[in-house]
């Protein structure tokens, strides 16, 4: 599953543009007075001004899968990476993978992820043409059981990971809709989770 464009919304348009399009150097695709749109590899993220509420959210992009050490580096001069028991990568063994994490401006959990499984290792240079492509895409639900049900008949996902009552990874590796209960906490985080507007396309 291949996620072409994901819009999100925002209170802070003006500092996540900035940040996106300087402090990470994603080419921005376009912009008005309520949205702008950058890429992120071959995929699309739009932020758009939030009518109500304080969004939050979680996503990941993909990574070359060779390439963590390098994305830590290239992150930590622009940003700081979120820690966790003294640590600031994570390894998940089940999924073959490796992570950093980090803020932008609104407080979104970004999550650089490598996975091993993947055949796209590269020997340039790491930068922002690193981003292959939005991969996860974190939603905050009443019932993680239904709505995972409704991800598989909507998109044609399968249950990647997870029992379907605390935590439902549906889709694969390329493209995953990360299903868990409101409230609970984003991890590395202390941030609960909470249900904002999503289009996924």
């Amino acid at each position: 599953m291949k996620f072409t464009e994901v819009q999100l919304e925002t209170h802070r348009l003006k500092e996540l543009k900035s940040f996106y399009t300087e402090t990470l150097g994603l080419p921005l695709i376009f912009e008005n007075k309520r949205s702008f749109m950058v890429r992120v590899g071959s995929s699309k993220l739009k932020f758009s001004r939030a009518e109500e509420g304080e969004p939050v959210y979680h996503f990941a992009c993909n990574i070359p899968e060779n390439q963590l050490a390098e994305a830590k580096a290239w992150i930590s001069s622009r940003c700081e990476l979120i820690q966790k028991d003294g640590k600031d990568e994570y390894r998940f063994e089940s999924w073959n993978a490796d992570a950093i994490y980090f803020y932008d401006p609104a407080g979104n959990i970004l999550e650089l992820i490598a996975r091993h499984n993947l055949k796209n290792s590269t020997s340039a240079p790491f930068s922002a043409e690193s981003f292959l492509a939005i991969s996860e895409v974190g939603y905050a639900v009443e019932d993680v059981r239904l709505f995972s049900r409704h991800i598989k008949d909507e998109l044609g996902g399968k249950l990647y990971d997870g029992d379907e009552r605390t935590f439902a990874a549906i889709g694969d590796e390329e493209g995953l809709v990360i299903v868990v209960p409101v409230g609970r906490v984003w991890f590395p985080t202390d941030q609960p989770a909470e249900s904002f507007p999503v289009v996924i396309m």
